[in-house]
């Protein structure tokens, strides 16, 4: 099977305006998408819709690590104007809120080539994080060795990743994967979030992103 993951993201989210939103779409899923996989240590690429949270259209790609964004492909593949049908407008005021960040994977320390999954996760749910420097280590000693662990007992949990940001703001990213966009809803979910008086402590010091945590669901490969 081939690889699917590495150790590095580079995550784009965007509000698009709505009289540019359907051709936005169909710009992107059959041309720029296209574009960037084909740049070397680009391994698997998805595009998601926020079902809470946002900005509402997020462009996923799991990266062999993050010094490919460093790479001259990847700036041709950036600089490049697609062959093909384009844009009547330019990307550039069709979309609004636009944040992209390449980020390298800090939890767990490396992939095993046996959990590349096969296609891109159906549903995510991500926090972009600040936290006070004063607190840290701290934060990262319990969201690797308390809160993940805790929430990978969730009913409908998958899996659970933290990257840090390469020369970035925010700087902590969170990833999990979910069987279905509503376990966040669950018992189970709100019991792991609260059953720790660390956790209480820990939050108080965490600054999230506008829009964070947000739930995704998968638009491109279609499901």
């Amino acid at each position: 099977m081939p690889k699917t993951r590495g150790t590095g993201l580079l995550m784009a989210w965007t509000d698009v305006d709505p009289a540019h939103e359907d051709e936005f779409n169909r710009w992107y899923d059959t041309e720029y998408i296209g574009r960037l996989l084909a740049v070397p240590g680009f391994l698997s690429g998805a595009r998601y819709r926020a079902l809470r949270g946002g900005p509402k259209y997020l462009a996923m790609y799991e990266l062999e690590d993050h010094t490919v964004l460093h790479s001259g492909a990847y700036a041709d593949a950036v600089r490049s104007q697609p062959p093909g049908r384009r844009m009547a407008v330019s990307p550039d005021t069709a979309v609004r809120n636009f944040l992209m960040n390449g980020y390298r994977q800090i939890f767990p320390a490396r992939t095993h080539p046996a959990e590349n999954p096969s296609e891109s996760p159906r549903y995510l749910q991500m926090g972009r994080i600040n936290i006070m420097a004063s607190m840290e280590e701290e934060f990262n000693e319990w969201y690797n060795t308390c809160y993940i662990p805790g929430y990978l007992k969730v009913p409908g949990v998958i899996q659970a990743r933290r990257f840090v940001a390469v020369d970035a703001q925010p700087k902590y990213l969170t990833v999990y994967e979910f069987e279905n966009p509503g376990v966040p809803d669950t018992k189970e979910w709100m019991a792991a979030r609260d059953s720790n008086p660390w956790n209480r402590r820990v939050r108080a010091g965490m600054q999230l992103d506008e829009g964070s945590p947000a739930v995704f669901e998968r638009i491109f490969p279609r499901l």
